[in-house]
Parts: structure tokens; C-alpha cells; sequence
């Protein structure tokens, strides 16, 4: 590509490839353009390139919480799951934001350090995590985060503090402003080995318990509305099992949706807005999406 010569390595560019193979549902169209950089630097020349010849950017890291539409993306796609270098300082963790966040807590259990236990399970990227302020079992990223690095579409390089990210319930300033996340500051404390060790495994079982881990999904569809748990809404609207096309609500933990046979992005769509519909004549509440849907 003529546009990235001298700036980005050819073996890091791929021109419209199939966005399915970059997601943990296995649905969505193709990219334009993507690419896969390592450094800030080459994130940095990408922002730049996309600017100057106004191509729309969309950034997206391990694929865990989204659905691609299989009209696919138009412009550049930036994927930072190869942008995933993770150190340690004292009780802090340093994590690039593609780093598996499940891999930022097994480090802090090898440091035995504590406040991570909640990620153990959660599929998502570091940068994800705190993009949408993931959390489980009593547990937040905004609990543990003390700053994150930043580069706007504009091309400038920004320091964002815990007090600055308007962290609430699946939500945070990232949603709203155009920052890419580059690297994420989590500060947490020196505990008991043993102790970390045996909550992440008690939580690690509860997951596979209760969870359909065995099918390829995007986790919790929906947000939860205040006062309800969305499983508990759709299991008494009688929709456990309903399927479109190959998109199906689990038996297991109603959720989710699996992809149970080859299922698209349009039966994914099509379900969640079923189940809107549904929960609302029932009950008259509102679904809320938690899963980012991305796309032409």
C-alpha cells in the first residue's frame, strides 16, 4: 500500500480482509483496509495517513464485544490486538491497550498483586476493558485504573486520569470522544498469592458454569437495566432457544446470544431487536445494547 510505505511494515496490511476472522462471534464483512501495528509510532503514522487523506477510522481490538455488519467497514480499520506489551512497576500494571485483560490478571496473580481478580474471566482487551468500563462479580475497571494514554484522530498524544474518564456502568469519556486508547495505568495492592489464586479460581468456575463459553458469542448483549438482570427478563418472556438464521439465545444463560450455525451479523441484529421488542411489550423496559455494533 503506497499510502503507509516507510511508515507501516506490508506483512502488517491486509486489503479487504473478511472482519470474521478478527471477531470472537465469527460474523462481519470485510475491511477496506486493515492493519495490525505494534508501536505508537506506527498508530501514530496510521492517524496521521487517515487524516490527511480524510479516510474514516474505526479501531477495534480483540473482537470479544462487537458485531460487524457484513456490509463491512469502510477506510481504515485499526485492530490493536497485536499492541500487547504488559509491564510491571511496583503495584502498578502497565498494559498496552490490545493486551488480553485475562492475561493482565494472570500477571497480577504471578506478582501477587490484588483488585484484578474480577478480569480473570472477561474476554475483552485491556483498551475494550476500560473503554466500556468492564466489570464482573462486584468488580470494575473503574476500581483499579489510574490513568491511560491516548492519541486522538487528531493526532495528538494525551495523559487521561481515572478522575477525568466519567467511568459509570458500561461507560466512560472513551465512548463519546474520539481517543484511541494506547496504554492503560491499573494501580493495585500487594495481597496473598493463595488468596488471589483461589478467588479467580472460584470465579473461573462460576463463568463456566453459568456462561456458554463452549459456542462462540459476544458476551452480555445487553446492559443492565437498574433494579432487573437481563437474563431474568428474557427467560419470562419464554425466548430461551429462540433462534434466527444461526443466531441463538442460549439455554444456558439467556444473555447471550450464541452462534449456533454460521449465523451472520443480520441474525444477530434481527434476535437482539426480537428481544427488544419482546421485553418491552412484557414488561415495558427498555434493552439497552452493551455490545458495539460497527459498520456500513
Amino acid at each position: 500500500m503506497i499510502l503507509f510505505e516507510n511508515h507501516i511494515p506490508l506483512e502488517k496490511i491486509k486489503q479487504n480482509e473478511p472482519l470474521k476472522n478478527h471477531t470472537y462471534i465469527k460474523v462481519g464483512g470485510k475491511a477496506d483496509i486493515l492493519i495490525h501495528p505494534t508501536t505508537k509510532n506506527e498508530i501514530k503514522h496510521i492517524v496521521e495517513i487517515a487524516k490527511k487523506h480524510q479516510l474514516p477510522l474505526t479501531v477495534i481490538g480483540n473482537g470479544s464485544n462487537v458485531i460487524i455488519k457484513e456490509s463491512g467497514i469502510r477506510g481504515i480499520t485499526i485492530s490493536l490486538s497485536h499492541f500487547d506489551h504488559i509491564q510491571v512497576h511496583g503495584n502498578s500494571i502497565v498494559a498496552q491497550s490490545g493486551a488480553h485483560i485475562i492475561d493482565v490478571s494472570n500477571l497480577a496473580l504471578d506478582h501477587s498483586l490484588t483488585g484484578l481478580e474480577f478480569a480473570c474471566g472477561i474476554p475483552g482487551s485491556t483498551g475494550g476493558a476500560l473503554y466500556m468500563n468492564a466489570g464482573a462479580y462486584g468488580g470494575q475497571i473503574a476500581d483499579v485504573v489510574e490513568r491511560a494514554s491516548v492519541i486522538t484522530k487528531g493526532g495528538e498524544m494525551l495523559e487521561i486520569h481515572q478522575a477525568d474518564m466519567k467511568l459509570g456502568y458500561r461507560d466512560s469519556i472513551f465512548r463519546t470522544n474520539e481517543y484511541i486508547i494506547l496504554e492503560v495505568e491499573l494501580k493495585l495492592e500487594k495481597g496473598n498469592k493463595d488468596v488471589i489464586s483461589s478467588i479467580m479460581q472460584d470465579l473461573t468456575l462460576k463463568r463456566e458454569s453459568k456462561q456458554p463459553l463452549e459456542y462462540p458469542s459476544c458476551g452480555s448483549v445487553f446492559k443492565r437495566p437498574k433494579g432487573y438482570f437481563v437474563g431474568k427478563l428474557i427467560q419470562d418472556c419464554n425466548l430461551q432457544g429462540t433462534r434466527i438464521g444461526g443466531a441463538e439465545i442460549s439455554m444456558k444463560h439467556a444473555g447471550f446470544i450464541i452462534n449456533a450455525d454460521h449465523a451472520t451479523a443480520e441474525d444477530y441484529l434481527e434476535l437482539i431487536r426480537f428481544i427488544q421488542q419482546k421485553v418491552y411489550q412484557t414488561f415495558q423496559i427498555d434493552l439497552e445494547t452493551e455490545v458495539i455494533i460497527l459498520g456500513d
